[in-house]
């Protein structure tokens, strides 16, 4: 899928592969594009190009297709979406080093050696590529994030997480993603007063 990524367009590539190995190839390209952008300080026509991307899958998404082609549509243009807004924010904050803090902070993908590693902040992690099915992605916001970079660093340190907070919020599904984003198997277990151990 990375090295289709290119032959096609984009809009077609996305028909033609499993909806994980699509999520995780955008990642890595959209990662590498980045970097270059940020490197030859293109970052506004960058964003025109994100825009367009999401524009085609828009387009894309509102004609016949299965339900599983349209759930890997939903959670592209959704971490599309994401993306580009962090590319707007790159570029709003004249970003011209790939080693800046806003850089480094967000989750990237990059191929090497065979194999996917997913960095954030000064944690790298091999890709889990566990299958984990078809399935939609959250919503990123400013706090997503912030949990992403915590549990990211707690997993480099094989240490675990505990987010807390009120009933609701999103807690269980943001460490859910993270587990998606990563391709490692997530178990939730709930716990009730009537467990003995």
């Amino acid at each position: 899928a990375i090295k289709a990524y290119k032959t096609v367009a984009r809009y077609h590539w996305v028909l033609e592969w499993p909806g994980m190995l699509v999520m995780c190839a955008s990642c890595v390209h959209w990662t590498a594009e980045v970097t270059a952008a940020i490197q030859e300080n293109q970052m506004l026509p960058y964003v025109q190009k994100c825009n367009e991307q999401i524009e085609e899958l828009v387009e894309l998404i509102r004609g016949e297709m299965t339900s599983s082609k349209r759930i890997t549509i939903v959670a592209l243009i959704t971490i599309d979406v994401h993306a580009r807004d962090i590319v707007v924010m790159l570029s709003k904050n004249n970003i011209y080093s790939v080693s800046d803090f806003s850089w480094i902070s967000q989750m990237r993908y990059y191929a090497q050696d065979g194999c996917i590693w997913v960095s954030m902040i000064t944690t790298t992690i091999q890709y889990g590529y566990e299958y984990l099915g078809n399935k939609e992605r959250l919503v990123n916001t400013p706090l997503t994030d912030r949990c992403y970079r915590t549990l990211m660093g707690a997993l480099k340190l094989n240490l675990g997480g505990a987010p807390e907070g009120p009933a609701g919020t999103g807690k269980t599904e943001t460490c859910k993603d993270l587990a998606k984003a990563i391709a490692k198997q997530c178990i939730v277990f709930n716990c009730s007063d009537s467990l003995d151990y």
